[in-house]
């Protein structure tokens, strides 16, 4: 179990400015903070689209069954991730002190069945609380299996969300992370030098990192290890061997970035696919990095082109999307990075959203919009509505969660978080979003829900009328 020191390090995270604020959301946990995600959800949705692994949930059935693939991840091989595996321990499993058992059967089950490379456990707060020993049955099981069990110690009670995908970073870095060498790399036909690099913080949502990998491989960047969209357990493994690091969510896993630099010299940046400008400065911070010049002439010559085909198939759907008006409701990495795609695409956003958003995030946010902008951290309904209202704004772009509150106003909604089926990432993303911000404000639906009821009628006044 965490002990009270290993939490407050966790809280105090030295490559985060946020946190050297005291009145930061990071720093203190009060009541209601996980209103938004427990420390297990976060560790979970962290760790859980490593796809070849079996995530076996320790605890009653609900933590399992209410927050189980809640990430719209995707995999391009192994599906064993997608099946939701919980010891379900029950009042009497408590009262019998049956925990440790129940989990230990668990596993040897789990690797019985599907023979995975490993098998990760999550901690929950009734086995946290009635004292199960998590770490010594994942030892036990694996000297009897054979099979590496990661423990992930992060009951709810620990705190928020952001607090669990640390807890999840620490476990990676603790168990995972720096126990294999990678496999020398393959010769290349073109003869292109190949150079190791690994992101953090990036999910693949709805395989939209497909849309930049292909690119990767033509400069010569191989992905040791992605933590954690469509990765393997062997690839995680590896990635203390990168030449350059990608940060993609600051947010979450930015204590990973932090120890891989600190204790293995890999250098990191935080960056976004999100837009063709951010796309293409991605790329050149790791040829940067790098610091191959070869790497860097061919890197110049591959954004041009993309660019160049980018900005081609943009052209029809800027001119049909400038000027328009965006509420963005978010946090975190894309509080930023899509105003960023937006604002590519000739949009005006009028207020971002910065709730789960660090002091590195906001000050972007600042460079893109200027010092006067509109930052939400109340996203309540009638917070929201009353800016759409303010601002005029076309569309609001936010969570699932705020789907309905937008459709019972009548305002056009997209949504931008991990539920969502579209991937906006990359070059040949920001078409795919540039399409959908269009056909949602130019549904005709709008001009029909606005008008005033065939059962009603207004004075001249505008005012409605029941007749």
């Amino acid at each position: 179990m965490q002990t009270t020191r290993q939490i407050a390090e966790l809280l105090n995270e030295p490559s985060c400015a946020h946190n050297a604020k005291e009145k930061s959301g990071c720093a203190k946990t009060k009541p209601g903070a996980t209103a938004g995600g427990c420390a297990f959800d976060g560790a979970q949705i962290a760790l859980l689209p490593i796809a070849d692994v079996a995530h076996i949930v320790h605890g009653p059935i609900a933590c399992a069954g209410s927050s189980w693939d809640n990430r719209g991840t995707r995999s391009s091989g192994p599906t064993l991730y997608k099946i939701g595996m919980t010891t379900d321990l029950t009042e009497q499993d408590v009262i019998m002190g049956r925990g440790e058992k129940r989990l230990f059967h668990a596993i040897r089950q789990a690797v019985e069945e599907y023979a995975p490379p490993a098998v990760f456990v999550y901690n929950t707060c009734v086995p946290a609380l009635s004292g199960d020993d998590v770490d010594a049955v994942c030892k036990a099981a694996s000297e009897k299996t054979g099979v590496p069990v990661i423990p992930v110690d992060a009951a709810g009670f620990y705190g928020t969300k952001n607090m669990g995908n640390r807890l999840a970073g620490e476990a990676m870095f603790k168990h995972v992370i720096g126990t294999r060498e990678p496999d020398p790399a393959p010769a290349r036909a073109d003869g292109i030098k190949t150079h190791d690099v690994c992101l953090v913080g990036e999910y693949n949502i709805a395989g939209e990192f497909w849309h930049v990998a292909p690119l990767f491989d033509e400069l010569g960047l191989r992905i040791l290890g992605n933590l954690s969209g469509d990765a393997r357990f062997r690839d995680i493994q590896t990635i203390h061997r990168a030449r350059a690091n990608m940060v993609v969510c600051a947010k979450a896993l930015l204590n990973v970035a932090r120890k891989l630099q600190t204790n293995f010299g890999v250098p990191f940046f935080e960056g976004s696919f999100y837009g063709v400008t951010d796309t293409s400065n991605a790329f050149r911070e790791f040829a940067r990095l790098i610091g191959d010049p070869d790497l860097g002439a061919r890197t110049e010559a591959m954004i041009a082109r993309e660019e160049a085909r980018a900005n081609a198939a943009l052209a029809p759907w800027r001119a049909r999307l400038k000027g328009k008006r965006v509420l963005l409701y978010t946090g975190g990495v894309k509080s930023w990075s899509i105003v960023s795609a937006l604002q590519d695409l000739g949009m005006e956003v009028v207020a971002t959203g910065t709730g789960k958003s660090t002091e590195e995030d906001k000050q972007r946010i600042r460079e893109l919009m200027g010092e006067k902008t509109k930052m939400i951290t109340d996203g309540s309904p009638k917070a929201l509505i009353g800016i759409v209202e303010e601002y005029r704004a076309d569309i609001l772009i936010a969570g699932g969660r705020n789907m309905y509150t937008a459709l019972k106003a009548r305002i056009p909604f997209l949504d931008i978080n991990q539920e969502r089926e579209f991937a906006y990432a990359g070059y040949t993303g920001m078409p795919e979003l540039a399409r959908q911000l269009a056909l949602t404000m130019e549904s005709p639906i709008w001009a029909s829900v606005r008008k005033p009821a065939p059962w009603r009628k207004s004075d001249v006044t505008g005012v409605e009328l029941v007749s």
